[in-house]
């Protein structure tokens, strides 16, 4: 475990020895420091959504919709400790205003609802599970409240307070209160069905923090402006910006003055954040949780995993089985220090005392660390392995409760009597995860640099994951083949097109395979013993779009590589459509009039938005789609598509048709955008069996 006493033990015995590096900067709280040490959790969405397949609901549900028909908050709680999460944070609600308690504050609540007779509790079933399996509770109540008659005005303020100290009140110890930014917009308002908007500062975030504190001190706050304990990590993909600083801009170096505010990350382990039985085939697989535990815990932040219950009340099983195969990759890769038994060297010690000397950072603790001298900003350490090992990850802890310093680390290995690059990273932190492509080595050179002060690093240790085979590796070419990727020599790729996980008697996947008319694939490594070598990947393809051509659209942008409208059918989602932004634009309905080339049989559409460092920027929010043999007669829409979140979550989209429908024009026209933008963009528009 951490602890905010760093210099605690090193009680000065000679009148020589050194003295403790004094602390730069912002520094994290005692709360700041035992948050850390959680590192991974998880999230709960679960409530009218569930149940209406929705993402946001509008306010105006009955509480008759909330059902589920086997609801079982061990299992749920099981499933998270199963994935290796410490914790799990619940919506007891969401912007629809449902309360997952009965709050004696509304009659919007699970008391008005016919499960259980209106005796249930949601948040005190998971509260209890998580308390009985050792695990951390957390709260999440939206601050947003698309059903409350007051939303907007000062009574609804005095309403969510009373709230908030209800579910402190009752249902503690909370872990983490969370409190996110989406507020205001069109709802229900007790029957209202208008659009408000509210001024900054509405919450009193301030006032809300003083409560929580006074409630219980040892409350993470989440979000709240500058009032939290902890920030967003800037996007729902469970990425953080590299390098992330601790501040409330996480992309903005530390300074003397600023506020010490770490970031989370947060993503669901589906597309969506409720269920959705569309997604059942959609579960992130180990191999794509690796890549954000990198992404997010790699870069010194902590991650919330969502895990949505389906309708019956539990984690579904393609869900329990991608946490329990995540779960043994965190095992593989980091159940074993590679570095045990290793001896460190340094070109610089504190004072050439002991107590700070490199073997600090191989003593499997995070409370003693190896520091320099006073004006030492440059330093090298050595790590020599008592044998040859294959090493991926280099893992590195500043001693952050002296303040952060490290702003540049380069790792070499030596290989075959020469040092070859292995990583760099632009800073450390609480943690850094450096992963490289493995090496076989039996020493390393660490070079670090600060920016402020000496350099004070807590900890090293030294990983390599087992072999994994990304998504990105399994893709379709423009013909509609599919081609089995590379893979090590003695294992066998197998592959399914029935949903169905591959199996030792699954067909070999050696050949390219024809996936015109897409489907789902997945694919996994198998051993010569029959025994899994790797957790399966998936890939859901659409209708092929060879020959597909643009006949109109509204628009385009054609300055440069992004911006034609061919560029949402060339089935890569690295360019995208973009309608023009000139000054002159007008506003939405934009269109995109596609020839399909031939008439098709369709059972749904699809909308990717843009890709690229700006993913979340003009999003189509809401959609019509046609399907036609002809490009100018078009009738009424086959369907009319609600794009929620879809600004913080920017993932491919996917809108059912009542049933299979012939065409060869495809017609889309997007109505609005999800940030209110005059243009629109498409990393790809897509059609489905």
């Amino acid at each position: 475990m951490r602890t905010t006493a760093l210099c605690a033990g090193f009680a000065l015995s000679v009148a020589s020895a050194a003295e403790p590096p004094a602390a730069w900067g912002p520094c994290p709280t005692p709360l700041q420091m035992r948050w850390y040490d959680v590192g991974f959790y998880g999230f709960v969405h679960f409530g009218i959504n569930t149940f209406t397949d929705r993402e946001w609901g509008y306010g105006d549900e009955s509480p008759d919709q909330f059902a589920p028909t086997d609801f079982d908050a061990d299992q749920i709680v099981a499933a998270a400790k199963a994935g290796g999460m410490k914790g799990l944070i619940l919506t007891c609600k969401h912007h629809d205003g449902f309360c997952l308690w009965p709050s004696r504050y509304t009659e919007h609540s699970i008391k008005n609802s016919k499960w259980r007779d209106g005796k249930g509790d949601i948040v005190r079933a998971i509260s209890d599970a998580c308390h009985r399996q050792g695990m951390l509770f957390g709260t999440y109540l939206s601050p947003w409240d698309r059903n409350h008659a007051e939303y907007a005005r000062p009574a609804y303020v005095t309403y969510y307070k009373n709230q908030i100290a209800e579910l402190m009140a009752n249902y503690g110890p909370i872990f983490e209160m969370w409190f996110d930014g989406a507020n205001g917009g069109d709802g229900f308002y007790g029957g209202a069905r208008e659009k408000r908007q509210i001024p900054d500062g509405y919450y009193d975030f301030p006032g809300i923090a003083r409560q929580i504190r006074a409630a219980d001190p040892n409350t993470v706050i989440w979000g709240a402006g500058s009032s939290g304990d902890v920030t967003w990590g800037g996007s729902e993909a469970g990425v953080v910006p590299d390098p992330c600083w601790p501040t409330l801009n996480n992309h903005k170096r530390l300074a003397p003055g600023d506020p010490y505010v770490p970031s989370e990350a947060d993503v669901s382990i589906r597309p969506g954040w409720f269920y959705h039985a569309a997604q059942d085939g959609q579960v992130k697989t180990a191999a794509q949780l690796a890549d954000i535990w990198f992404a997010s815990i790699g870069r010194g932040a902590n991650l919330i995993l969502n895990l949505p219950p389906d309708r019956r009340g539990r984690i579904h099983d393609n869900d329990v089985a991608a946490l329990r195969q995540f779960k043994a990759w965190l095992d593989a890769t980091f159940g074993t220090d590679l570095a045990a038994g290793a001896m460190a060297t340094a070109d610089n010690t504190r004072g050439q005392d002991p107590r700070f000397g490199p073997a600090a950072v191989l003593d499997g603790r995070d409370d003693t660390y190896w520091a320099t001298d006073d004006g030492v900003t440059q330093a090298q350490l050595t790590v020599r392995l008592p044998k040859p090992q294959r090493v991926g990850v280099v893992r590195l802890v500043e001693a952050i409760a002296l303040g952060q310093r490290v702003e540049q680390v380069t790792v070499e290995a030596l290989v075959d009597g020469a040092w070859q690059p292995f990583g760099t990273a632009p800073n450390i932190g609480a943690r850094r995860l450096m992963r490289g492509r493995p090496v076989t080595t039996d020493q390393l050179r660490i070079s670090l640099r600060s920016g402020h002060g000496c350099i004070a690093l807590a900890a090293l240790s030294l990983h390599v994951e087992p072999f994994r085979l990304a998504p990105g590796e399994v893709r379709r070419d423009q013909a509609g083949q599919v081609r089995p990727p590379a893979t090590p020599t003695g294992l066998t790729l197998r592959y399914t097109l029935d949903g169905q996980e591959p199996t030792a008697a699954s067909a070999a996947f050696s050949e390219p395979l024809p996936l015109p008319r897409g489907g789902l694939l997945k694919v996994r490594l198998f051993a010569a013993d029959g025994q899994p070598a790797g957790d399966s990947v998936t890939r859901s393809f659409g209708l092929v779009k060879t020959g597909w051509s643009v006949v109109s659209c509204s628009s385009e942008e054609k300055d440069g590589e992004n911006g034609a409208a061919a560029n949402a059918i060339d089935d890569n989602p690295d360019t995208f459509w973009h309608s023009q932004w000139r000054l002159a634009q007008p506003k939405p309905p934009h269109e995109l009039i596609i020839d399909l080339g031939a008439e098709v049989e369709a059972g749904g559409f699809t909308y990717l938005p843009r890709q690229d460092t700006a993913r979340g920027r003009c999003c189509a929010s809401r959609a019509r789609i046609w399907l036609s043999a002809t490009h100018d007669a078009w009738g009424e829409p086959l369907a009319r598509a609600s794009f929620d979140n879809i600004a913080a979550n920017p993932i491919e989209q996917v809108v059912r048709f009542a049933g299979a429908t012939r065409g060869r024009y495809l017609r889309v026209v997007f109505d609005a955008t999800a940030d209110g933008e005059a243009f629109v963009t498409a990393a790809e528009v897509g059609l489905v069996p």
